[in-house]
């Protein structure tokens, strides 16, 4: 692992000097708003690493029940989803123990940089807003959906039993439904949030200079997450069979 992992973080931390370097150097003036507008270059690629996390929370959610060999409530809600899903993770995970240090994995990386979006749209609201928040649709349905996810960290921390996994999925299931929905929030609703950068009408496009060095921003911050994700699942993978270990030593010496 460590062969691997040392070469992708060093090529990661340079890819994250250039790209920074293009957002805060290269990339033009926005004319209104001022170089407060290069926050974007970090605010919406971690939106998009966040969504990408939360989609491989719910498809690891979904794989954890398919690999069950018992009955559970995948037979109730989730036959038409598994045979969707399935082929796409069935190599990924061999067990129901990989999707679920999978799920919890990805999830964590998932509210780190959901909290920096919200950290980050504040900071970018206040000079050109005027406010530091509003209850505003796209503002909203994120803080619901960094709930959700808290939530499902907090119930895989201290839930006690052995149906913890089983709840955390069925709950992964359930809080995806808010992605979309964060997504969809600026085309359904009349929000204050800009429009989208892409595919969002007449006055969505980005200077051609601009949104080139947005793309490589989003590549790199897609990188720096899926580095995060699989480090932490190599990293859950270990403590799950930590556990595994001392669990068989208690038995052991309940036996005796």
């Amino acid at each position: 692992m460590k062969k691997i992992a040392l070469p992708s973080i060093l090529f990661t931390l340079v890819l994250l000097a250039f790209t920074s370097y293009l957002a805060l150097a290269v990339a033009p003036t926005e004319q209104t708003m001022g170089n407060v507008q290069r926050i974007f270059y970090y605010h919406v690629p971690s939106a998009w690493v966040a969504g990408v996390c939360f989609f491989i929370n719910f498809l690891a959610s979904v794989a954890y029940f398919a690999k069950r060999k018992s009955d559970s409530l995948s037979d109730i809600f989730l036959g038409p989803v598994i045979i969707i899903l399935l082929a796409l993770i069935a190599r990924l995970v061999k067990r129901e123990s990989n999707a679920d240090a999978l799920a919890a994995a990805s999830a964590e990386v998932g509210v780190v940089f959901c909290t920096v979006v919200l950290i980050t749209g504040p900071i970018w609201a206040r000079p050109v807003w005027g406010i530091w928040w509003t209850w505003d649709a796209r503002l909203t349905t994120t803080l619901v959906l960094w709930l959700i996810y808290v939530s499902y960290l907090v119930l895989r921390r201290f839930s006690a039993g052995g149906q913890t996994q089983v709840m955390a999925a069925a709950f992964a299931i359930f809080g995806f439904a808010d992605v979309p929905i964060v997504y969809m929030s600026i085309r359904w609703f009349r929000t204050q949030h800009p429009s989208p950068v892409m595919g969002g009408g007449a006055n969505s496009g980005l200077d051609p200079a601009m949104l080139h060095v947005f793309l490589i921003n989003l590549a790199a911050f897609t990188v720096l997450g899926m580095l995060f994700v699989w480090l932490r699942y190599r990293l859950q993978m270990q403590e799950q069979a930590l556990e595994s270990a001392h669990a068989q030593l208690a038995l052991k010496g309940i036996a005796q």
